[in-house]
């Protein structure tokens, strides 16, 4: 009797082994998936800032043609004006 205990209580042991070394395989994937969300949240943030860069860019770029065009045009008027007066 006790030394079919003893082969229970052998393989129990055995079984919590396994459980533990099966939660630590577990452990280190998700330290591993919370490194990865970290360096993600981190690349998100960067491209978030440049995009709103790149925006900001953009209108003022805008802003330079329009003042581009308004200028071209008043230089044409200017052009036209002294052509009139040859």
């Amino acid at each position: 009797m006790e030394k079919e205990i003893l082969e229970i209580l052998k393989a129990m042991q055995q079984d919590i082994k396994g459980l533990k070394e099966s939660q630590e395989r577990l452990e280190n994937k998700i330290d591993g998936v919370v490194e990865q969300t970290a360096d993600l949240l981190e690349f998100r943030t960067k491209i978030t800032d440049t995009v709103q860069q790149i925006k900001i860019d953009v209108e003022a770029i805008k802003k330079d043609v329009t003042n581009v065009e308004v200028i071209t045009a008043s230089n044409w008027a200017d052009i036209a004006k002294l052509k009139a007066v040859k």
